[in-house]
Parts: C-alpha cells; sequence; structure tokens
C-alpha cells in the first residue's frame, strides 16, 4: 500500500490551483490579425502532423479561413461577404441588431470549429480553441457567449457546405488502378505508393493545353524535355539545388538507409503559401479584416486550383520524368527530390503558386518584396524575393530542377493557376 506524502501532495495541489489561476491572464495577448495568423499556424501544425494530402490540405484551409472572414465581417458594415460569389453556400444569417459582440472571438471561434470539425487531430485544435478564449475573459459574460454564438453559426454555416463537396463521396470510391501504358503514369519508386486524390475532380475546374504527346523521336517536343530533366539533374548547381530543396513541400518523404525506411515530415504548397501570406500582411501592416479576406479569396484561389489540376493530371496521366529516364536511358537514375504519387502533367505547385501569386499581387502590386521565412521551423531554410510573381516562378521551375516535372507542366500550370486565380481577383474591392 502506498504512503502519501500529505506535505508533497498539498505543495502540489496548491501550484495546481494557481497554475489555473494564472491561465486566466495569458502573457501572449494576441492583438489585431496576429489572431488569425496564431489560428493559421495552429492549423499547419495539425496539417503537418497529420499528414494531409496537398489537395486535402487547401479544402481544409479555405473553409477555415472563409469561416474566419465571414464572421469577422459584421466589425465593418461596409465590407463585403464573399459566400455569395461562390458555388454551393447557404445564405448567411445575420447577426442580432443593437447587440453587442466581440467579432475577433466570433471570428477565430467559427475559424476553430470548421478546423476541428476536419482535421484528425482534433485535441490539438481543441487546445488551441481554449488558449484563445483565455484572451477574452475579461468580456461580459453576454458578449462572450454571444460572440462565441455567432462564431458557431458561421461554422455551421461553412461545414454545411463542406459537407455536400463531394468530398466524403471520394472517400468511398474504389482503389485507382494503374495499368502499364506507354506514355502513362505509373507508380514510382522508391515507394510505389497508391495515386493521391484520383478523384479530386469531381468539380468541373478549367482545362489547361494538352501535354506534348509521347513522343522519344529525338526532334520530338517530347525528348527535348525528357533530356532537359536528365541533362538539368547531372549538372545541378547549389542554387538550384537550394531552390528544389526550399520548395518541395512534400508532406510526407521516406527516406531510404538499407533496409530502414522513416519519414520526414514537412509542410504542404498551401501551408508554404499561408505563410507568406503571414509575412504579406504583417510587413503591410493590414488590419483583421483586410488580413482575413487575404487568406480567404487566396485560400479560395488555392482550392479551386487544386481541382483543376487534379482534373488535368488524372485525365492526362502523364508518365513522370523518372519512369521514362530508368526505362529509356539511365536505369538507376534518381530525382534530386522524390517523386510523388500522382501524374506529371499539370504541376501542381506552378498551378498553385499561380493562383495565389495571381490573388496576392492584385492586393499588394507588382513589385512587392519579402523575405521569406516559412521554412526556418521545417528545413532551417529562407530566401528573400523582389516580387510575389518571383517566388512563385522559383516556386515552378523547383520542380524541373528536382526532376519531378517536365517544363510544359510548369509553363501551362502558371498559365492554368493564373487563370483561377483571376476569378478571384473579381471578388477584390
Amino acid at each position: 500500500m502506498k504512503k502519501w506524502n500529505i506535505l508533497g501532495w498539498l505543495t502540489i495541489s496548491i501550484g495546481v490551483f494557481l497554475g489555473s489561476c494564472n491561465q486566466k491572464k495569458p502573457n501572449n495577448i494576441l492583438v489585431g490579425a496576429a489572431l488569425q495568423h496564431y489560428c493559421v499556424q495552429k492549423l499547419t501544425d495539425v496539417i503537418v502532423y497529420d499528414i494531409f494530402t496537398p489537395p486535402v490540405a487547401s479544402r481544409i484551409y479555405v473553409y477555415a479561413n472563409l469561416a474566419y472572414y465571414e464572421a469577422l465581417k459584421p466589425m465593418n458594415s461596409k465590407a463585403s461577404s464573399i459566400i455569395p460569389s461562390l458555388k454551393g453556400f447557404e445564405s448567411l444569417p445575420q447577426t442580432e441588431a443593437g447587440k453587442m459582440y466581440d467579432y475577433r472571438l466570433s471570428a477565430a471561434t467559427a475559424f476553430m470549429k470548421v478546423a476541428k470539425a476536419l482535421v484528425f487531430s482534433k485535441d490539438s485544435i481543441g487546445n488551441a480553441e481554449k488558449e484563445i478564449q483565455l484572451q477574452f475573459n475579461e468580456l461580459d459574460k453576454d458578449v462572450f457567449d454571444r460572440s462565441i454564438a455567432w462564431g458557431e453559426t458561421i461554422a455551421s454555416t461553412i461545414l454545411k457546405r463542406a459537407g455536400n463537396d463531394n468530398y466524403k463521396v471520394t472517400r468511398g470510391m474504389p482503389r485507382y488502378s494503374v495499368f502499364k501504358e506507354t506514355g502513362k503514369w505509373l507508380q514510382t519508386p522508391p515507394d510505389y505508393s497508391d495515386a493521391i486524390e484520383p478523384y479530386w475532380k469531381l468539380i468541373k475546374p478549367f482545362r489547361p493545353a494538352a501535354p506534348p504527346a509521347y513522343n522519344l523521336d529525338k526532334t520530338s517536343q517530347y525528348y527535348t524535355e525528357l533530356m532537359e530533366v536528365y541533362t538539368v539533374s547531372k549538372q545541378l548547381t547549389k542554387l538550384q539545388d537550394t531552390i528544389a530543396h526550399y520548395w518541395d513541400d512534400n508532406p510526407f518523404v521516406s527516406e531510404h538507409t538499407g533496409h530502414l525506411t522513416y519519414a520526414n515530415k514537412k509542410t504542404t504548397p498551401v501551408g508554404h503559401w499561408m505563410g507568406i501570406i503571414a509575412i504579406l500582411c504583417g510587413d503591410s501592416k493590414l488590419d483583421d479584416l483586410a488580413t482575413a479576406k487575404t487568406y480567404a479569396l487566396s485560400s479560395c484561389a488555392i482550392f479551386d486550383a487544386f481541382i483543376s489540376c487534379w482534373e488535368e493530371k488524372f485525365r492526362s496521366k502523364t508518365v513522370r520524368p523518372i519512369s521514362v529516364i530508368r526505362e529509356n536511358i539511365e536505369s538507376e537514375w534518381n530525382a534530386l527530390l522524390q517523386t510523388p504519387p500522382f501524374p506529371e502533367y499539370t504541376s501542381g505547385h506552378s498551378v498553385v503558386s499561380a493562383a495565389a501569386s495571381t490573388v496576392l499581387t492584385h492586393l499588394f502590386g507588382n513589385n512587392k518584396a519579402f523575405h521569406d521565412t516559412t521554412e526556418l521551423q521545417y528545413l532551417g531554410m529562407q530566401r528573400s524575393f523582389t516580387s510575389i510573381e518571383q517566388a512563385s516562378d522559383e516556386a515552378g521551375i523547383s520542380r524541373l530542377y528536382g526532376g519531378i516535372h517536365f517544363r510544359a507542366a510548369i509553363v501551362n500550370g502558371k498559365s492554368q493557376g493564373n487563370q483561377v486565380g483571376n476569378l478571384f481577383t473579381q471578388l477584390i474591392q
């Protein structure tokens, strides 16, 4: 039988009590737009931990960021809703006239409720939500409760749309079958993983130009681009190596050492652009509402860009460079980056980055220089850019340097992303 040390027990109990009292006044108060940056970073942490694929990550970010903006919008009577311009949403409810709200608390509540519904690690989101509520514990109880209720109402409206966007349908679809066919995508080494999100095309997208036809004739465009990938891999400069790894943004990279296989987790392309948005908004000292709208519109563009890109990937099913090079040029050749498990054309990073860049350039200007520190916590790397488009272009060309895309997928992917992004610049006032 254990003997309890009463003095020790009292000491622990008093410590716990004092600790709980101290929680009433958090040290780091999130002022202004810092609250949304905090929400997005917490969500990014969970997405990295849960290892969501890039298309699925885009879905989580867009619904959460839309919820934040729409819950915050009533703080300015002149602010316009984004929802009526989008497909599949019910009409949004209205706040109670003459009643007081803290719309920052509402916005954070809406964001976290949506995020919690769409991720696996719900406890992590729940803990972040509790930390946020501590920021507002000095509010009048009626205002606090009313603000929470408004955020939950917006979250409920957003989640109704999420529940009917065909995501659940795609979870129950049959496993995607790959049959060896010349010029068509097949699973790639080293893991030969199943195709990522082959049914992500169910929402009607833009369709880009067709990829160059598979043709190993040395005079063909296809062969020229194939040899470009191979030649670049053999003559890679230090800067090209840096660019390739900086924009890798592969959420789950398997490493193989002898018989040992382990994985590194990193952010997705979406998470990388969320980090850039935080930097741009901070540098420009945007207020809460402008920051929220920037996140929302950019997330919309990225979400639709993934749908458009994945529709094309599984329509054209273009084979990856590693498959063609190993079969026809060098049997043991490896790309610098691990080839992700889905078809080559168009380049996802090119499409998504161009869509984000189009919206952000419209908001911040053609020559908005910035220092990107997004990858410091994941790779210990950072880079500076003279414009948002330069960052987008570098993200695109990184796929050639990494050996995982042909040039046509990058060039046409940028055009595709620009078209998607332009749809959402029309909503910028």
